[in-house]
């Protein structure tokens, strides 16, 4: 296994949303980093998305332009997974599905050296799982980054049944390096955050669908109510509907009933409401 001092170049599969944050995140905490997807369109879509967040970081001066200038400099985007075989350290952030999950890892752990650490950002589904897809599951490690990842500080680590125990620890100093704080869970369903979150954003769903109460006062009780700075209603259209659905259904399986996802959120998604992306969920958005 690689030491901290000794990672220099950072490898990231997937180009969408998180892993175009964690690409971020990486470059300009001082990494070289390769962001990979399957097609060329994902992958400049992807690297104008991190373009976009540091213009708004310097705008907002909390960078300044030429720590924005090398951050972008720092990041090379590519459809060739063999382009990461010189990574010191490769986060997936792919779409959540087991099946595609464990075919990235299996393509991972032939093109990159042995002793590379391999570390998912799945939001659900069991890194043990993900892991035996590789022959060195003791390098395999859960890095679940919250959205928006250049603006949330907080990154769960997930430990897989094999992980080491200094690869618990490099995940961890890892993530510090990127300016993030960690929490550490099991490799149960859900792990710490979307065991709770999920039936949280679910029951306010549900709370709106049986006419408890209108969708902003949901909302607005919720942040008055607990200090959160959004609803579950509105936290679910940043999330994307199709997202919850995936998750609040994966808890289901494994958990049972009490995770049964509310029948509004599966409407919308076949409605294809799916929140901020779509341009309507809860509320509608420009």
């Amino acid at each position: 296994m690689r030491e901290l001092d000794s990672i220099e170049r950072v490898g990231v599969v997937g180009a969408g949303t998180m892993g175009n944050g964690i690409a971020q995140v990486a470059a300009t905490a001082g990494y070289d980093v390769v962001m990979r997807d399957i097609e060329e369109e994902f992958v400049e879509s992807g690297l104008d998305s991190i373009e976009g967040s540091l213009s708004r970081l310097v705008d907002s001066e909390k960078l300044t332009g030429e720590e924005s200038t090398a951050a972008r400099e720092r990041v090379t985007g590519t459809t060739d997974l063999t382009d990461l075989a010189d990574c010191d350290f490769v986060v997936e952030a792919a779409v959540e599905n087991m099946d595609i999950k464990q075919d990235i890892f299996a393509d991972l752990d032939e093109a990159v050296p042995e002793d590379v650490v391999l570390a998912t950002n799945t939001s659900t589904l069991s890194v043990t799982s993900i892991a035996s897809a590789t022959e060195r599951p003791e390098l395999v490690v859960g890095l679940h980054f919250m959205n928006p990842v250049p603006v949330m500080k907080g990154v769960e680590l997930v430990v897989g049944e094999h992980t080491d125990d200094d690869v618990t620890a490099l995940a961890h100093d890892f993530a510090e390096e990127l300016g993030k704080e960690t929490w550490e869970s099991d490799d149960k369903p859900g792990f710490v955050s979307n065991r709770i979150l999920m039936p949280w954003i679910n029951e306010g769903i549900r709370a709106f669908d049986e006419g408890v109460a209108a969708k902003d006062d949901i909302d607005r009780g919720m942040k008055l109510g607990t200090n959160v700075p959004m609803g579950p209603l509105e936290l679910a259209d940043h999330i994307g509907l199709d997202i919850c659905l995936d998750a609040t259904q994966t808890l289901h399986e494994e958990l049972g009933d009490r995770y049964t996802p509310a029948y509004l959120l599966k409407r919308k998604v076949e409605a294809g409401d799916l929140g901020k992306k779509s341009g309507r969920g809860f509320y509608e958005y420009d």
